[in-house]
């Protein structure tokens, strides 16, 4: 955003779009859910937005990045432009979504976790087996899926890829 764009009074659609790097259409979007004011029109039919608009964007911009909704900002924005004070909404809701990145964080570490010990586990096996033949790597995550679905105990890879081979 260059200099010139602070000291602005109003924007056409394209220069306001261009300014916070979105498109047109992101605009009209953001005025159809409600977290951008409708905009006066030209004589000639074009949008101008006032000066305002471009911290709004920037605002709405931001916000969506860090997991708010555009209907969850409308709300706010909508409480905010009649003098309301919705920081205490804004807090709780911030809040909420911390709490759904935490789990996400401590389902995706599990993840890691399990493919980590996945690969090094494939590795071995793959170190073992001739490069003509099928390691079946794939195969040994179905035996495993399978044997704790029945509730049976379950193999770790290694004993799942001897009873393999043991089986040919």
């Amino acid at each position: 955003m260059s200099d010139n764009f602070a000291i602005r009074t109003s924007w056409l659609a394209g220069e306001l779009a261009s300014a916070v790097g979105v498109s047109t259409d992101t605009l009209r979007h953001y005025e159809r859910k409600g977290v951008l004011p409708r905009p006066s029109r030209t004589a000639n039919g074009y949008r101008r937005y006032p000066e305002g608009s471009l911290e709004r964007v920037l605002l709405v911009r931001r916000a969506l990045s860090v997991g708010f909704t555009l209907d969850q900002l409308a709300a706010i924005l909508r409480e905010r432009d009649n003098g309301g004070a919705p920081c205490r909404q804004v807090r709780e809701l911030a809040g909420a979504k911390l709490l759904d990145v935490e789990e996400q964080l401590k389902a995706l570490t599990a993840m890691k976790d399990e493919l980590a010990g996945l690969v090094a586990e494939w590795d071995r096996l793959l170190a073992e087996t001739p490069m003509d033949e099928p390691a079946g790597l794939l195969h040994g995550m179905s035996l495993e899926t399978r044997s704790t679905k029945n509730g049976s105990a379950k193999l770790p890879l290694s004993q799942m890829s001897r009873k393999r081979k043991s089986q040919k």
